[in-house]
C-alpha cells in the first residue's frame, strides 16, 4: 500500500474515542431528561384546596376593613397598660376577656363573638390602626390543666385575630 491509501483508510475508520464521548454525552442527556421529568411530576407544587388559604392570605370580612392598618409608629411606650388606647384582651383560663376601656370591666367572649365586638367599637377606638394588645392572666390555681386552658384560649384568640387581619401585640 502506498502512503496515500493508508491515510484514506485511516480517515474512513471512525474515531472510537469521539464515539465513546458522544455516547456518554447522549446517555447523560437522557438521564438528565428523565431526572427532570421525575422531579417535575413528583415534586411539582400542588395547588391548594379550594377552601384552603392561599399564600396571599386575605382577611375575613368583619366590618373592620375601614380601620387603617396597624401603625407601630403610633404605639405608646408600654410601661403600663393605662397608656394603651386600642382594644385589648386578657386571656384567661375561663375564656377571652375584652377589656372595656371606659369602665375597666372585662367581658368574656367566645372566639365567634370577637369579630362583632371589635366591629361594634367604632373607628375612634382604633387610634393605632388595626392592632390589639393581649395580656395573659395567671390562672387562679396554676395546675397543668388551667395552664393548658390559657394556652388554648390564647391560640383561639390569635387565630381569630389573624383571620380578621388584626395585629396582636403582647404585653408581658
Amino acid at each position: 500500500m502506498e502512503h496515500g491509501e493508508t491515510s484514506v483508510k485511516n480517515s474512513l475508520v471512525p474515531d472510537r474515542a469521539g464515539q465513546i464521548i458522544e455516547v456518554r454525552i447522549g446517555i447523560a442527556l437522557v438521564i438528565a431528561a428523565i431526572v427532570l421529568a421525575v422531579f417535575v411530576v413528583y415534586f411539582k407544587p400542588s395547588k391548594p384546596a379550594p377552601d384552603a388559604p392561599s399564600s396571599s392570605y386575605a382577611p375575613k370580612e368583619s366590618g373592620l376593613e375601614s380601620i387603617s392598618p396597624a401603625d407601630p409608629t403610633k404605639y405608646p411606650k408600654l410601661d403600663d397598660m393605662s397608656s394603651w388606647k386600642n382594644p385589648y384582651f386578657v386571656v384567661r383560663e375561663d375564656g377571652i376577656g375584652l377589656v372595656d376601656l371606659e369602665n375597666h370591666e372585662v367581658h368574656i367572649l367566645t372566639p365567634e363573638q370577637i369579630p362583632a365586638e371589635l366591629a361594634s367599637l367604632g373607628s375612634n377606638a382604633w387610634p393605632y390602626g388595626r392592632v390589639v394588645m393581649v395580656t395573659q392572666a395567671t390562672p387562679n390555681s396554676p395546675t397543668p390543666e388551667a395552664k393548658a386552658e390559657v394556652r388554648k384560649n390564647r391560640a383561639l384568640l390569635a387565630g381569630t385575630l389573624k383571620e380578621l387581619g388584626v395585629v396582636m401585640k403582647e404585653f408581658p
